[in-house]
């Protein structure tokens, strides 16, 4: 073997087996069971498959899958054979998925059953792309990916060298069409040592849920990379997922990990009240969250109310995994925590100087699991990906003791009377009121032209009245005023039913913002 030849789906499949973990449940949905052996020869089928389909090295596959074993299937035979897979989000748009296949000029998309409309809705007209292939039963005059996959006999991985690009994730983003985030195959065992083993000790004796998808960075750590790199096991639910779901599959197979986003636990905790008795946290030793700031009110009353901190990471596309966070046995709720080992972050001013403690400053981090770029956005990856420094876009601010606290995205921060508000810190204090579930703050003008926040809000209780009382209204700005200073106080509060969000959880301000 040449030196720097590696294949990180050898590395994360095949080697499982090798190790005795062939009979093992590495993957369990809501239909099937898949053992790490039955995963290491359905993925040696992979290669053999495409090429059948008339796919070559280096091609790109879209895959638009829900969050069945035939995902892990897929992606890590594709990545074996040294084709590139594109996971999606499930909830795109047609002009969205379409706008992906365009530009990553996909050779094959493979789609579940209950998403071929949407599917062959934007695929339609598409000459780069050769066919659609199923997976699940109903295919129509499709061809069905179980079916292709029998046809095949197991074959050898493919002769990949270490800095190739191994896949690639489209980043969700909060404006615009999404980029394409090129990953090459020693990063995901990097993230996995990194964030899974070092920071939260995952074992192999770990059952894992994730209510994050497996097509987004985050879901990918939490569901096949760090719970393959010790050969673990993760529970999968395919369904868009609620609390009354989530609740229901804890019960059945009470995992020891379990991973969400912020709004998610708020909206786990307003359940609980009415879900009737609670299992499934009798093995429950760790809950992690990331997408979005979590605030100290809501971990505070998940302690209360489960008897578990959560540890609260963060992490971006770019970096494949979280980078910075808590640590399990010392969670300090109200911050983001400190650079994991293998990263190195700076705060800099809007000159890229380094800012001091307790200033804000532009997040900027250093890790060997950064992308290799954005497809065809030279000029995005070369404002991003800084040589080894990779900015961000979050404001963060810094203790002498190193604890980060993140104040907002770049372009959400804002000021008021000269100092720098964060919508997080506004929005944590809304949060921390008994009738308050979501708050989402903008920056918006007054009759003077000066800034101030705009807070919109949705109420614990059900949809918002038309017309809220003016007690509840003057009593959340005094609350905020209490909790975080006079100046920060909303001066306009909108009640809504909803907030917008991208599909991992994070609020779109900018849409708020337009309004």
């Amino acid at each position: 073997m040449r030196s720097g030849d590696y294949n990180a789906a050898v590395d994360f499949v095949d080697r499982n087996v090798a190790e005795g973990r062939g009979d093992k449940p590495a993957f369990i949905d809501l239909e099937r069971a898949l053992t790490y052996g039955e995963l290491g020869d359905a993925a040696a089928r992979v290669g053999p498959m495409l090429t059948r389909l008339g796919v070559r090295r280096e091609n790109r596959v879209v895959m638009i899958l829900l969050d069945t074993v035939d995902f892990p299937v897929l992606f890590w035979g594709a990545i074996r054979a040294g084709i590139i897979p594109v996971p999606l989000n499930t909830r795109l748009t047609a002009d969205q998925y379409r706008y992906v296949l365009e530009d990553s000029r996909a050779k094959v998309l493979f789609v579940s059953e209950q998403l071929l409309e949407v599917a062959e809705e934007a695929a339609a007209g598409l000459d780069m792309l050769k066919c659609i292939v199923v997976v699940g039963k109903e295919s129509g005059n499709r061809p069905r990916f179980d079916t292709l996959l029998n046809a095949e006999e197991p074959a050898p991985p493919a002769d990949t060298r270490a800095d190739e690009v191994a896949f690639w994730l489209y980043s969700s983003g909060t404006t615009g069409m999404p980029k394409g985030v090129m990953h090459v195959h020693t990063s995901p065992m990097r993230t996995a040592k990194y964030s899974g083993q070092r920071l939260l000790g995952i074992r192999e004796d770990d059952v894992i849920h994730s209510v994050a998808k497996m097509s987004f960075s985050f879901g990918l750590g939490n569901a096949v990379t760090c719970p393959m790199s010790v050969g673990a096991t993760t529970v999968l639910y395919p369904e868009r997922p609620t609390p009354k779901s989530v609740f229901d599959l804890l019960a059945r197979w009470r995992p020891t990990m379990f991973y969400a986003v912020p709004t998610f636990y708020a909206a786990m905790l307003a359940e609980a009240d009415i879900h009737g008795p609670i299992t499934g946290f009798e093995r429950m030793r760790l809950c992690v969250s990331a997408g979005e700031a979590l605030p100290a009110h809501l971990g505070e009353s998940w302690r209360a109310r489960f008897g578990l901190d959560i540890v609260n990471v963060v992490g971006s596309t770019e970096m494949l995994h979280f980078f910075i966070g808590n640590r399990p046995d010392a969670v300090e709720y109200g911050t983001s925590g400190r650079p994991l080992d293998g990263y190195e972050v700076r705060l800099v001013d809007d000159a890229d100087s380094d800012v001091g403690d307790d200033e804000v400053g532009e997040l900027l981090v250093r890790g060997d699991t950064s992308a290799n770029g954005y497809w065809n956005q030279r000029e995005k990856s070369r404002r991003t990906f800084m040589g080894e420094w990779t900015r961000t876009g979050d404001k963060y601010i810094r203790r002498p003791d190193g604890m980060l606290t993140l104040c907002g995205r770049t372009d959400d921060m804002f000021k008021v009377s000269g100092i720098w508000v964060s919508p997080y810190e506004v929005e944590a204090a809304l949060i921390s009121h008994p009738d308050v579930l979501e708050a989402a703050v903008v920056p918006a003008q007054d009759t003077d032209g000066l800034v101030k926040p705009k807070a919109y809000v949705v109420l614990k209780n059900g949809p918002a009245p038309h017309e809220p009382g003016r007690f509840l209204y003057e009593d959340l700005k005094t609350h905020v005023k209490r909790a975080i200073g006079p100046w920060k106080y909303p001066r306009w509060i909108i009640f809504m039913e909803t907030l917008p969000k991208t599909p991992t959880g994070k609020i779109q301000r900018y849409l708020l913002r337009e309004n």
